[in-house]
């Protein structure tokens, strides 16, 4: 052993973050990561020209996303104050996430929860609930210390990082 030197038996710990953000930071994080997931892929125009009207592999499609913002949360039964300190880390976070999740639902309802992506990007509102659901997405990336201009993830690439941790 060279002098000096320490000899341990303990292991590296393990990732204490995920994407940038802390995963002890918030208890229920893995909805936290679908929740901003879905967010992203909903407020950005270029994404769903990209990847959903096209067509492109390994994002899934609107409904898709619909689901992860609403699927684990029932955020479409009851607000999102219920989860603050939770999911969300405080009033505003929530606020906004309800609002995007209220515009993006009327217009579920409006289309079909089957209906294709095109559907929704020529509904008059989608506009304001893309901008809802952005306004969103901002807050919760900048609270996570994370870029919101960066490409979405692939679910895959969710899928990973949800069950490394």
């Amino acid at each position: 052993m060279e002098p000096g030197s320490v000899k341990t038996s303990r292991r590296t710990a393990p990732s204490t973050t995920m994407g940038g953000m802390p995963v002890n930071d918030m208890p229920w994080w893995r909805w936290r990561s679908n929740v901003r997931s879905a967010l992203h892929m909903l407020s950005d125009p270029v994404f769903q020209r990209e990847c959903w009207v096209a067509g492109l592999p390994g994002y899934g499609d609107v409904t898709d996303a619909v689901y992860r913002l609403v699927e684990d949360t029932w955020l479409d039964n009851w607000s999102a104050e219920k989860y603050i300190g939770t999911i969300f880390r405080d009033a505003q976070e929530a606020a906004l996430v309800d609002t995007a999740v209220l515009r993006v639902l009327r217009i579920m309802h409006q289309v079909g929860a089957d209906a294709p992506v095109t559907s929704y990007m020529e509904n008059a509102d989608w506009p304001e609930a893309m901008r809802a659901a952005r306004d969103a997405h901002v807050r919760l990336s900048a609270n996570d210390g994370d870029d919101p201009d960066r490409a979405p993830d692939t679910l895959d690439a969710l899928a990973i990082r949800l069950r490394t941790v």
